[in-house]
């Protein structure tokens, strides 16, 4: 399944295709011969999805170590978490189980990002008609951390629990929401920041106990002006916004999934199929992330999936390779080859 997601195979007939001929390459993975397409499509419905997400825990642990000795193109010494969800298109006529509208397919892959490598943190996937905020209620997230997300997240008794437990939080707030002003904030003239306020939300069915800080802030590419929401009394209005403006990494983290990866097809029609190539995408995702890391070279996730699939089966150092990609192998030794020739004439 590394191999559909790496090799941009797009059935299982390719898959099996593709590794049969590498079958003398593959011995150095421990396979001796290439899966048969039966077998491949019966260890898809069958072998439980859960085994990989618990491959994806292992290999996020030492992405994050390696993550770690990396420093944040945002400076910020909480732990920045961004929330979001994304459809996953499928045919109703095949996908049958996965119903969303009359005539639509669909599967929701809910997401928590790390910013510190963009690393993907959480991921759950649902029918697509679930709530957005109905995975995301159980998290236990660390106390000091940072998360932002949009405003299909606002709930008002999360925001309670979330402050009680120490967890800072950054959205938008809704238009149409029932605000209590209580203390309005100086803000500097001229400056992006428009007004910065303590305000109570809620009403009479419900008013939260804990004051909130809203934050009127001036975007410069359109003339309205955006509404921020945070617990965070501590940090300075303009880096609140520029808190949310990292939750754009987000999207671009759902983009490059979905254009580099194989999450847009699927080579099998059970839901324990569709849950095992989108874990396994996420693997993928990972190890791409681990070779950006420890590569001197910029690589962009695009251009190091286009260029690692075509040395997947080549016998060269992968850590020379992913520092200098465009420097030839070294030569091999020719004495030898030389001395074999003289004692076969």
């Amino acid at each position: 399944m590394l191999f559909c997601q790496l090799g941009q195979a797009h059935s299982l007939r390719e898959i099996c295709g593709g590794l049969a001929t590498s079958e003398g390459k593959l011995r150095h993975l421990g396979v001796g011969r290439a899966p048969k397409r039966s077998t491949l499509a019966y260890a898809n419905e069958h072998r439980p999805w859960q085994l990989y997400e618990t491959i994806f825990q292992q290999v996020l642990g030492r992405a994050q170590q390696l993550a770690a000795a990396h420093k944040r193109r945002f400076r910020f010494r909480n732990p920045l978490l961004s929330i979001d969800s994304t459809i996953i298109d499928l045919s109703l006529s095949v996908h049958d189980w996965a119903l969303y509208r009359r005539e639509k397919g669909a599967a929701k892959l809910h997401l928590v990002l790390d910013h510190q490598g963009y690393l993907p943190r959480y991921a759950v996937l649902t029918e697509g008609k679930c709530c957005d905020l109905t995975p995301v209620r159980p998290l236990d997230f660390p106390a000091g951390s940072v998360l932002i997300f949009d405003r299909g997240y606002q709930d008002y008794l999360w925001f309670e629990r979330l402050t009680q437990r120490g967890v800072f939080f950054v959205t938008r707030l809704r238009r149409h929401a029932h605000v209590e002003v209580s203390r309005t904030h100086p803000v500097p003239d001229g400056g992006p920041i428009l007004s910065d306020q303590t305000v109570r939300l809620g009403c009479q069915r419900y008013k939260m106990r804990s004051e909130l800080r809203r934050i009127v802030v001036r975007d410069a590419g359109t003339s309205d002006p955006f509404v921020l929401l945070t617990n965070n009394f501590k940090l300075a209005a303009s880096t609140i916004s520029r808190i949310y403006r990292e939750r754009w990494q987000i999207e671009v983290f759902f983009r490059a999934l979905k254009q580099n990866l194989r999450v847009k097809t699927f080579v099998g029609t059970s839901p324990n199929a569709v849950r095992i190539q989108i874990w396994t995408a996420l693997i993928a995702v990972l190890l791409l992330k681990l070779l950006q890391l420890r590569a001197r070279f910029a690589w962009s996730l695009a251009n190091l999936v286009a260029l690692l699939r075509q040395q997947l089966f080549v016998h060269r150092c992968l850590w020379s390779w992913i520092d200098e990609p465009f420097q030839p192998p070294p030569t091999l030794d020719e004495t030898p080859i030389e001395q074999l020739c003289l004692k076969i004439a």
